[in-house]
């Protein structure tokens, strides 16, 4: 029987907006389980308030959005939004795609945790999540 001390780490992955390219998340949801974690993907042309209200449901511990159509700058500033509308400050979001550097860095600072372009190795992200998880998590 699994407690909730020793659940696995639940992690909901997902696409938002038009963006239709989902090979990369559905590579990052495959690995993320072979990591040990139990994953939501969510499919393609999800709202921001759809992930929120999925991870709400699914009572996961991070949030990973995939984004290759330049929305990263509204995507991930809304979907931190409704996390603190909804009192999520312990769930992870993080994420990956096409964003650029100085993106990446301004939105780390509104909260958003660390970001991933194309090409990171896989085991560095499953690593990422466990580590923010383990110190974040409340039991």
């Amino acid at each position: 029987m699994i407690t909730e001390v020793n659940r696995p780490i639940r992690v909901l992955v997902a696409k938002v907006g038009l963006d239709g390219h989902d090979r990369g998340a559905k590579i990052i949801a495959t690995a993320l389980r072979d990591a040990g974690m139990e994953v939501i993907y969510t499919g393609l042309r999800q709202t921001p308030e759809m992930v929120v209200n999925a991870a709400l449901q699914e009572d996961v511990d991070a949030i990973g959005i995939s984004i290759l159509s330049g929305a990263h700058m509204t995507v991930f500033p809304r979907i931190l939004a409704l996390m603190k509308e909804k009192q999520m400050d312990d769930v992870l979001l993080t994420g990956g795609g096409i964003i650029p550097d100085d993106d990446m860095q301004a939105l780390q600072q509104l909260g958003v945790g660390k970001l991933f372009a194309p090409g990171t190795p896989v085991g560095d992200i499953a690593q990422y999540i466990k580590e923010w998880t383990l110190e974040h998590r409340k039991f």
